[in-house]
């Protein structure tokens, strides 16, 4: 019986114990999960960190049956007294949603994007033959209690028309709807900024209380762990290393594997070269969308993502853009790469960017690239990775041979052996593709990089590589970085200026440490106060 902080859970019995539980590979023989033992109370919140590998994700997929089919599982899996390991599909199905549900780690890949959200939520009561308008005001009720408009036009609204975190929310609504005893929550918050994370996980918490809920916390955030759940099950290659309550192991860790998990440094920035010149320029920079209206619908004005702004971005150097969801950080980006409209000027090296069509564009774009934030959605499942690396380059490097020798050297360069070559998207950790995505971009040579939250899904361990990485890449070649992210730590170890945007305004733009010393703007110290820098 694993300690707990609230006095209450140890008067009664558990409504989930996992025994032994293992996970193997019978191919390699290759042990993902070794003799994992816990027990989960009503009320009670386990968390369970670990690294990119480690078998989180594939023990919350093992408690509702849904490990890959060619895993082979040992152990038991006791839930309300009964052992669930065995269970036949049909039990599964019945189980799923209405004993245990699962929040998964990204809300835009795990909503259908062709249903609307009302359909979605209500997905589940129709499979279980509720009546259609007792199923309308059972999501009414449901997107009331997670802080979701309750209207029907809200209802009817596409994932893809709603931001993180009210797709965030909208999983946890799909998740509740069965009334489960038991929430899995996979890496709920980790796209989110600072504010909505406090918000989502204060949210889960306050709906615990209410429903008395059980709730397995599965995240690499540690001060959200600290801050959210009673117990702390640590996992390193499927190994447990240390299992106490959450005040133990961060004030006395007993494995140095979770001393390093708890002091983590992200290192400093590239020193600028001493002489250099301006690579970017924007000048009343800005976006603007043009808002569809309904038909015969009254006329809406245009939506300003981004107030025009002034910035300049040396060669060599790292400016960091932060803020809320919904800041304008990314259409920013976009905008600066010229994937979507702007208007204002954007000149890159001498050269306008700016009023250029596609075709002039197109052989300037090796020169600008960017990194998206979902690696495993920007890579295309279908091919190799050496063809989703050299794709760019395919009509400079003619021959599949000298192609694939040029994407060896830049796997390299990211620190991939070239047994990669031959690999697919989805045989990947999440580290690992975002250096796929990293290495497509550096084959094109470019002197700007636009990396979008591209740390956002990985753990801390992962996090501190892929940093190392993008710090020694730029001390080599001297490429300047547009560094977009939520996480105030990150944005300290790679940037040498930090731009704050709220609702498409410019807060402030100052030097790194100048900001954290003396930030302008109480915006930007709750901010700081909010990533615990305070």
């Amino acid at each position: 019986m694993p300690s707990t902080q609230d006095a209450k859970l140890l008067t009664t019995a558990p409504i989930l114990t996992v025994k032994q539980l293992s996970l193997t590979l019978p191919v390699t023989e290759k042990v993902l999960l070794h003799d994992l033992s816990f027990d989960l109370y009503k009320g009670q919140t386990l968390a369970i960190v670990g690294e990119s590998g480690s078998g989180k994700s594939l023990t919350a997929l093992c408690l509702l049956g849904l490990q890959p089919p060619e895993i082979k599982v040992q152990g038991e899996i006791i839930l309300d007294q009964k052992s669930i390991l065995h269970n036949t599909a049909a039990q599964w199905r019945a189980l799923r949603g209405q004993k245990i549900a699962m929040i998964f780690q990204e809300p835009m890949t795990a909503l259908d994007p062709l249903q609307r959200i009302g359909d979605q939520i209500g997905e589940s009561l129709s499979l279980i033959q509720v009546p259609k308008a007792e199923r309308l005001n059972h999501i009414v009720a449901l997107l009331q209690q997670v802080g979701l408009p309750d209207d029907r036009a809200f209802m009817r609204r596409y994932p893809h028309e709603l931001s993180g975190g009210q797709r965030q929310r909208v999983m946890i609504a799909m998740a509740l709807a069965l009334d489960p005893d038991i929430l899995l929550a996979d890496e709920p918050t980790t796209a989110l900024d600072v504010t909505l994370q406090a918000q989502i996980l204060e949210l889960i918490g306050d709906l615990q209380r209410k429903r008395d809920l059980a709730v397995i916390l599965i995240s690499h955030d540690l001060n959200l762990v600290r801050r959210y759940s009673h117990d702390v099950l640590v996992l390193k290659q499927g190994h447990t290393i240390e299992h106490a309550t959450t005040a133990a192991v961060f004030a006395n860790p007993k494995a140095d594997y979770t001393r390093q998990l708890l002091h983590q440094a992200f290192g400093q920035p590239a020193l600028l070269p001493k002489t250099t010149h301006t690579l970017l320029t924007l000048q009343q920079f800005g976006v603007t969308y043009q808002v569809k209206r309904a038909l015969l619908g009254p006329k809406i004005a245009p939506l300003q993502a981004v107030a025009p702004l002034d910035l300049t971005l040396l060669a060599g150097e790292s400016v960091g853009i932060v803020g809320e969801s919904g800041s304008g950080k990314t259409s920013l980006a976009l905008a600066v790469a010229r994937l979507i409209s702007s208007h204002g000027t954007v000149v890159l090296d001498g050269q306008p960017l700016h009023g250029l069509n596609e075709a002039t564009l197109r052989p300037l774009r090796p020169q600008f690239q960017i990194v998206f934030q979902d690696p495993f959605g920007s890579l295309n499942p279908r091919l190799p990775l050496w063809r989703i690396i050299g794709e760019g380059v395919e009509r400079q490097i003619k021959g599949r041979q000298a192609l694939q020798a040029a994407v060896r050297a830049v796997l390299a360069r990211v620190e991939l052996s070239e047994e990669f070559l031959h690999r697919y998207p989805h045989e990947l950790s999440g580290g690992q593709r975002q250096r796929v995505s990293l290495a497509r971009a550096l084959m094109m040579q470019p002197k700007l990089l636009i990396l979008d939250e591209p740390t956002s899904a990985l753990d801390r361990t992962t996090q501190q590589a892929m940093l190392q990485l993008l710090q020694r890449l730029q001390a080599d070649t001297g490429m300047s970085y547009l560094f977009i992210s939520h996480d105030l730590a990150v944005i300290r170890a790679i940037c040498h200026r930090i731009l704050v945007l709220y609702h498409g305004q410019v807060m402030e733009l100052q030097a790194t440490e100048d900001l954290f010393r003396q930030p302008k703007t109480e915006y930007t110290r709750a901010l700081i106060r909010a990533a615990a820098y305070e």
